[in-house]
């Protein structure tokens, strides 16, 4: 039986949710994700012993310094499963799709740079590169 979760929900996988890193968090909503999901063991279970409990701590201030600069504390949020939850990982992958888009887009998403002017008629090209010594 295949569960379907939103397609627009990218899994990142990691050995353990304790590695998941503040910045981490904050690079995936500077690269324009509307939202962070971090899927952990359950309370308890951790194979690494308490990577689930740094895991909390870190999507909490995330999600703290996220409501403090006007994006949206919600954007980020933690829940514990087992890796035999399917069905709860689908039902939590859905509710938190419903919050993102209900939240609206990123707002401090990666902005698209600028195309670099056309050269102008007439002007000289710039040397390449490998000719240019210090």
């Amino acid at each position: 039986m295949r569960l379907g979760y939103p397609e627009s929900v990218k899994i990142i996988r990691v050995p353990c949710t304790g590695k998941v890193d503040a910045l981490h968090l904050l690079r995936c909503f500077e690269r324009g994700a509307d939202g962070v999901l971090v899927v952990g063991c359950r309370e308890g279970d951790c194979h690494y012993q308490s990577g689930n409990f740094r895991a909390r701590k870190r999507v909490g201030e995330v999600g703290a310094l996220l409501e403090r600069i006007g994006v949206g504390g919600g954007r980020v949020r933690m829940v514990n499963l087992s890796s035999s939850d399917a069905p709860l990982f689908v039902r939590a992958a859905r509710e938190f799709h419903e919050a993102v888009l209900a939240a609206g887009p990123n707002p401090v998403g990666r902005r698209r740079r600028p195309e670099p002017a056309p050269a102008r008629a007439g002007a000289p090209n710039p040397p390449p590169q490998e000719a240019i010594r210090p």
